[in-house]
């Protein structure tokens, strides 16, 4: 399951700022779309193709080329070929642009991806929620087909439409901007009606508006087809929705989870009939049973390296059994490591006519609503037969439309046999029949993100498809009081297929709403986009405030969709800001580049939170999420929180005095590795990787940091060294020792010599040491071997100027390290044979190992720095001859340091980093990984993708619907997990807030109390005792003000707590403050503990 505290995608709030207009004055690519062109042609947008237009290049984000289609519908005379799954020679994936996406599918998927070409049928909400999210995908090409026109109608959901569209066809007007969001797709067009031959030109087509009787037919074409064309069927409407899918006979699921190989490091293996595996209790196994694993590394039972897959049994936190017999096989020694093995899964999907009657297990999302999709797999079908045989959808607000349609209902399901329904629910299917028409935009993002991800799993084989109906409504997010007939009526705005689901009342309530949302990252662009579309913050009276103090990178654009190519640098609030003021010209938005917390709380002050209506958290860290919260509790605002952590979603919804508040329950914090795992005795790539930044950062940022302290201020630096005394200071001197005299380089062959030793150091020398104080047979102090799991035994590498990993790895040490010293980069050293020819004049001293060093082995011990009685007199020393290296060194002379940045795959950064754990790794025969996986590890990379993003933040707007209306109960509000790879979704409603009573009295986190008329000390304690409770600590902030233990503080009693806060916790109260909180400990009369609300104290 998803961590709620995680950190998840969105945006931590950094602090620059960009020219707001930019977003509006930069055009990067102009489209060439034929006016001449007739309704029979198929108009391309398209980037510009190599020597074949079937491998367009992914990278290239700023050709300006567009491709006009001839008329018989090809582009260019270049046929959109059948592809099987996988096959194709997709283009090379630009890895900075898609780095989070590619941590959530990996190469291969995406390589099948960028070779998928897919059709979407239908240019309403839905259809350019899902073309959008596959668009970002990177799909090979995407065509979008509508025969239909623009109307003011459709303005509601789909974000690409304008005023000046109405009337236009809707595939045309949707091309140009969902081109501009990725130039490596083809984006193409049909306007005209489709014939099922057409089909076979892709390898999956969706329909977002179809009868059933063509999609049937269709289907068939589709299901029977070779290879089999993926066949998805979506609709929303109003709170209602549904997919069906159907990828054909016979699909095989390759990976039906997406997660990393479980592992597990053996401690012993019984020799038994069934065989018991017991594993180190370093970490949790996360094995099931029924998975099949396979064993290597074993000593002694050395049967089970036979690679053969073993099924599990009884599978336990540190044990399980595997079905095997053992008892004839060697005595288990030693090591071993288990490995899970995943098996294809092949699933026979059926076409609609058959599912349509047989529908099988409906995938569920609500446990409260068990009854609801067999009703919804009525309602829909009579929906098609009432526009069938009316021409037309019900109209919002007929009761005689609704009855026909009930009536339509319960007549299919007098003829469905054992299918049947018991309580058809005539006042669901009322609203059903109200809102039929509307396309609403929080369900097109959800569905959109849906739908999106099932195309991936159809292209690629990726997680597990939904299998094969799924149906949803959010029926509790309509007005608590039920709207008058006449408030469904259209008013000739954008908002009217909104309004004929809510009332115009409540449009007004969104309108006139003030929304602050905090983070603009992937999160807070598809909010920005639904509460435009919604019409949130749209008059004068409503305000929406959104805040990000963090500029656009390259790998934002992936999933972050209101930003563009040029972009990059720019203010993310401000650009998201006037991309949200073009979807809907009326929206009342002001963007913040400041970051939400306590030292901007002279922006976001008082008067800011208490005019709010709600807050929208966008954010990727749990601290920010923490702030925020504390927040909206102090002045009693909703919160709606989500995040995304790959394809998993969640949202949760903290509303004043119903639910509980998002601190009131935490995660457990992530396991950390010990120091000496870390340093000596590391077990996987995480803590080799996790080693490598470590040293990056000290090598390259914090020793030429501390140099520059060094330099910057010789004495005051000197006299810092000696007042701390400690072996962190003695440290510290060593490195500004080193890099200013032994290690200083002046040339770039002083940068070679240093790389080249430093290898010899890490991987050579230090090994050797550890080897030497720990030999393979060494014990513990009980007599236990020492190099036992999850110990491995390392083995020192030996310098190859033949191993081309050797040589980048010194290729780009050396290069970093020139950077830090300021040297120049001569051409050759990125060339392998010159730079080989350097290293080898380098002269490498043999080592050896020394007795007496100590090597931390304590798993406690949190430094690897030892003190000594005569650290002072080291530090001495160390000072003198630091100052020593001053005279010779030019005055103006300073370090660059170096941060680490991950997204810049030609800085070396990542490089270095995956040198240093790879051949760390390769020390102690742990499995090496590329460097697109070294990046994620060490650049602790959250895996990221559109389609998760989507769908939370359509939830998060459908509970918005509930909050704007007011008056809801605690059983309307949903919380949701979901991981839309299985697929699965769970919604639940929130926790209500912990009740503490206590005489007759109740409250809980939400509650506050007041006292005023400007209290003394003595007044507040009895203010208190008379509601039955004993106060023995007061604080203000982090000062203590009063606690009955110190006799001093009686001297307090009969002083004003106002002059306690000002005089003794330095508290300062400007004018305009007419109060300050203070915490109170209390007990009752019984020494009881008791939790009670923060007090406010008025003094004005």
């Amino acid at each position: 399951m998803l961590p709620r505290k995680r950190p998840v995608e969105g945006d931590d709030v950094v602090d620059d700022s960009s020219d707001s207009e930019s977003f509006l004055k930069k055009h990067r690519i102009d489209f060439s779309i034929s006016s001449s062109a007739s309704a029979t042609e198929k108009t391309t947008t398209t980037a510009p193709t190599t020597k074949e237009s079937n491998s367009s290049n992914a990278g290239d984000m700023n050709n300006n080329s567009s491709v006009i289609s001839n008329s018989n519908g090809s582009s260019n005379g270049s046929d959109v070929p059948d592809i099987v799954l996988g096959n194709g020679n997709p283009p090379d994936i630009d890895e900075d642009l898609h780095s989070r996406q590619l941590a959530v599918y990996g190469r291969e998927t995406m390589r099948r991806l960028f070779a998928s070409n897919i059709l979407v049928s239908g240019m309403q909400g839905l259809g350019i929620e899902i073309a959008k999210n596959l668009v970002l995908a990177g799909v090979k090409s995407i065509t979008l087909h509508d025969e239909g026109m623009v109307e003011l109608w459709d303005l509601s959901s789909n974000f690409i439409f304008q005023e000046n569209d109405v009337g236009k066809n809707r595939a045309l007007a949707s091309v140009q901007k969902l081109q501009d969001l990725n130039n490596a797709v083809v984006v193409s067009t049909l306007t005209t009606k489709l014939t099922k031959e057409q089909l076979s030109d892709f390898q999956a087509v969706v329909f977002t508006n179809i009868d059933l009787e063509k999609a049937i037919e269709f289907n068939d074409y589709c299901h029977n087809h070779q290879p089999p064309i993926a066949f998805i069927k979506a609709e929303v409407r109003g709170l209602f929705g549904n997919v069906f899918c159907d990828f054909g006979p016979e699909f095989t699921v390759v990976d039906v989870d997406g997660e990393e190989l479980h592992t597990g490091i053996i401690a012993s293996i019984s020799n038994d009939n069934p065989a018991i595996v017991s594993c180190v209790d370093d970490e949790r196994l996360e094995f099931q049973d029924g998975d099949l694993v396979v064993f290597s590394e074993i000593r002694g039972m050395t049967e089970l390296n036979d690679g053969k897959p073993r099924t599990i049994r009884n599978a336990r936190p540190y044990s399980f059994t595997i079905d095997e017999n053992t008892t004839n096989f060697g005595i288990y020694e030693k090591g071993g490591i288990v490995t899970q093995v995943k098996q294809p899964k092949l699933l026979n999907f059926k076409p609609l006519r058959e599912a349509l009657k047989d529908p099988g297990d409906f995938l569920l999302s609500d446990f409260s609503k068990f009854d609801r999709p067999p009703l919804l797999h009525l309602a829909f079908q009579a929906l098609d037969k009432f526009i069938s045989e009316l021409g037309h959808f019900p109209v919002a607000g007929s009761e005689e439309d609704a009855r026909k349609l009930i009536s339509m209902v319960s007549d299919i399901n007098e003829g469905s046999g054992d299918g049947k329904v018991e309580d058809i629910n005539p006042k669901l299917l009322r609203h059903f029949a109200f809102g039929a028409r509307a396309v609403l935009n929080p369900m097109a993002a959800m569905f959109g993100g849906i739908v999106g991800q099932e195309v991936v799993k159809a292209c690629s084989g990726k997680f597990h498809p939904l299998f094969q109906f799924f149906y949803f409504d959010s029926i509790e997010s309509l007005p608590t009081e039920s709207p008058e007939t006449t408030d469904f009526r259209p008013v000739n705005s954008r908002y009217d297929a909104q309004i004929s689901v809510f009332g115009s009342k409540l449009q007004k309530k969104l309108e006139d709403a003030r929304v602050f949302v905090v983070g603009s990252g992937a999160l807070g662009c598809e909010l920005l986009k639904n509460l435009a579309l919604m019409g949130v913050a749209s008059n004068n009276q409503g305000k929406l405030t959104i805040t990000d103090d963090d500029v656009i990178e390259k790998s934002n654009l992936s999933r972050q969709f209101l930003f563009r190519d040029w972009n990059i640098g720019q203010a993310k609030s401000t650009v998201a800001a006037s991309a949200a003021a073009t979807i809907n010209s009326h929206l009342s938005i002001e963007a913040l580049q400041n970051r939400v917390g306590p030292e901007t709380e002279n922006v976001f002050d008082d008067g800011f939170w208490e005019n709010l209506s709600v807050v929208i958290n966008a954010l990727d860290n749990v601290n920010a999420r923490l702030y925020v919260d504390q927040r909206c509790l102090y002045f009693q605002k909703p919160l709606l929180e989500s995040g995304t952590l790959g394809a998993k979603c969640n949202t949760q919804m903290v509303i004043p005095h119903l639910t509980e508040n998002y601190g009131a329950s935490r995660d457990p914090p992530e396991k950390q590795a010990p120091m000496c795992t870390l340093h000596s005795f590391p077990h996987n790539i995480d803590h080799c990787l996790t080693w490598a930044r470590s040293e990056f950062e000290g090598l390259l940022e914090k020793t030429p940091a501390e140099v520059n302290a060094f330099l910057s201020n010789p004495s005051e630096y000197a006299s810092a060294m000696r007042n701390a005394g400690d072996a962190q200071a003695r440290d510290n001197l060593e490195r500004v020792l080193d890099c200013l005299d032994r290690e200083r380089c002046e040339t770039f062959q002083d940068c070679i010599a240093w790389a080249r030793l430093k290898f010899e150091d890490y991987f050579a020398n230090r090994m050797k040491q550890l080897i030497f104080t720990f030999p393979e047979d060494a014990a513990t102090s009980t007599g236990a071997p020492f190099w036992s799991a999850p110990k491995r035994f390392p083995q020192p590498l030996q310098f190859s100027l033949d191993d081309p990993s050797h040589i980048h790895f010194i290729m780009a040490a050396s290069i970093l390290r020139a950077e830090t010293f300021g040297l120049p980069i001569p051409d050759w050293a990125k060339n392998p044979k010159k730079l080989a020819e350097a290293v080898g004049r380098v002269m490498v001293v043999e080592f050896e190992p020394k007795k007496d060093v100590k090597i931390v082995t304590d798993e406690k011990a949190t430094s690897l720095s030892t003190a000594s009685i005569d650290d002072a007199a080291v530090i001495n020393e160390l000072i003198m001859k630091i100052e020593q290296c001053l005279k010779i060194l030019q005055p103006e002379f300073r370090m660059k340091p170096i941060q680490f940045e991950k997204d810049d795959d030609t800085n070396y950064h990542v490089d270095l980093i995956a040198g240093l754990g790879n051949m760390r790794a390769r020390n102690y025969s742990i499995p090496e990984v590329d460097k697109l996986k070294a990046k994620f590890i060490a650049g602790r990379i959250i895996p990221a993708v559109a389609t998760s993003t989507a769908m939370a933040t359509g939830l998060v707007c459908l509970e918005l619907y509930k909050v704007i209306d007011g008056g809801h109960k605690l059983e309307d509000y949903r919380n949701l997990f979901a991981n839309l790879a299985l697929p699965l979704f769970s919604m639940a409603e929130p926790v209500p807030p912990k009740v503490i009573k206590h005489r007759g009295m109740s409250w809980t986190i939400w509650d506050r109390w007041s006292i005023k008329e400007n209290p003394t000390l003595r007044e507040l304690l009895r203010w208190l005792s008379e509601k039955g409770l004993n106060a023995y600590s007061i604080s203000c902030g982090s000062c203590l003000l009063y606690n009955s233990m110190f006799p001093r503080h009686r001297d307090r009693m009969d002083k004003k707590m106002v002059d306690l806060a000002r005089n003794v916790a330095k508290m300062e109260l400007p004018p305009y403050r007419r109060h300050f909180d203070v915490v109170v400990a209390c007990e009752d009369d019984d020494d009881n503990d008791i939790d009670i609300p923060q007090i406010s104290i008025y003094f004005r």
